[in-house]
């Protein structure tokens, strides 16, 4: 039985309580301190007045990020599918 735990995560100066499994702790206060780095570089860099803005522009930071991974995988996976395809045609030639 997984044990639950309650933690409190800051994210942007508000505290949030969290009940979490116990295995998911250490992602989930990596990811806060992540994102406060992100909003702390887009308010050192931009003229930002309002937390909702500069909180939209994290998230639409980190949204880009998995989506060029799962851009690139795919991509990836495609080079990958076409060399195996190759290689299976040269075996079964030298096998023939």
């Amino acid at each position: 039985m997984d044990e639950k735990l309650k933690i409190k995560i800051s994210i942007a100066d508000r505290v949030y309580p969290l009940t979490v499994d116990v295995s998911q702790e250490e992602g989930l206060r990596s990811a806060s301190k992540k994102i406060d780095t992100v909003i702390k570089q887009y308010e050192e860099n931009y003229a930002v007045r309002d937390k909702q803005d500069v909180l939209a522009m994290c998230a639409l930071h980190f949204a880009a990020q998995s989506e060029q991974k799962q851009i690139n995988n795919s991509i990836d996976g495609t080079e990958a599918i076409a060399r195996l395809t190759k290689l299976n045609s040269l075996l079964d030639e030298y096998l023939s």
